[in-house]
């Protein structure tokens, strides 16, 4: 049985707060194959790397995200001491050490995740394998696909699998990113004769993790990849 890649959710989440550099470079040091981040668009174009369409949670802000500008973002606190990075110097730590899955949650990321990629494949030797575009919002998807078809895409469900594949199949997309509940063996076999890589997400539980295992998934994303 193939081993599954290990992807490290949100960097190492389990261990150090969530897309920050110090999670990545956690994820990194445990010996990732990928490492899944979340990104959204600020007030001044920039794509920044963080979760939640507000600051609350997290931050010592308040408010949305996409209302800040970066100036504004990069003088927060994430947990009292980490900063939000943005897409590029995440791309610049990871320096294709791994794979790397950018989920798009805000609105208008698609166009500059396309141009960050496009620059690193260009101009910093990275290969478009390197990458895999996910996301719940499928006019997200959507445009990426537009953009740029050589890009990987991922459709994200906690849901509903069907639906799911039957969107993928009208952007070409290489992987379905189902919540682990959602799996059995005899899915992810359908799935993958179907042509598509699975990717579950978020696997903790040793146990949990062996299961996906014995399911023959592609890829486990988790907040503890070391686990993996």
């Amino acid at each position: 049985m193939n081993q599954p890649l290990k992807i490290g959710h949100r960097g190492a989440k389990g261990y150090v707060a969530e897309n920050t550099l110090e999670s990545i470079q956690k994820a990194l040091d445990l010996g990732v194959d990928g490492i899944e981040i979340d990104v959204h668009l600020c007030q001044t174009g920039e794509l920044v790397v963080y979760h939640d369409f507000t600051l609350e949670r997290l931050t010592d802000g308040t408010g949305e995200i996409a209302m800040k500008s970066l100036e504004e973002l990069k003088a927060l606190k994430i947990v009292g001491q980490f900063k939000i990075p943005t897409l590029l110097e995440v791309l610049d730590l990871i320096d294709k050490k791994c794979m790397l899955n950018i989920e798009l949650k805000g609105e208008g990321t698609a166009f500059e995740a396309c141009k960050s990629i496009q620059l690193y494949t260009e101009t910093k030797d990275w290969k478009i394998d390197d990458f895999i575009v996910s996301s719940f919002n499928h006019d997200e998807l959507k445009s990426v696909y537009n953009i740029n078809k050589n890009i990987p895409l991922a459709v994200l469900t906690e849901s509903d699998i069907e639906s799911a594949t039957s969107f993928a199949e009208s952007i070409k997309a290489k992987a379905i990113h189902p919540h682990c509940f959602l799996l059995d063996q005899s899915t992810v076999q359908q799935l993958q004769e179907s042509g598509y890589k699975v990717n579950t997400w978020t696997v903790n539980d040793i146990e949990a993790i062996a299961l996906m295992k014995t399911y023959g998934v592609d890829g486990i994303i988790s907040d503890y990849p070391d686990r993996l």
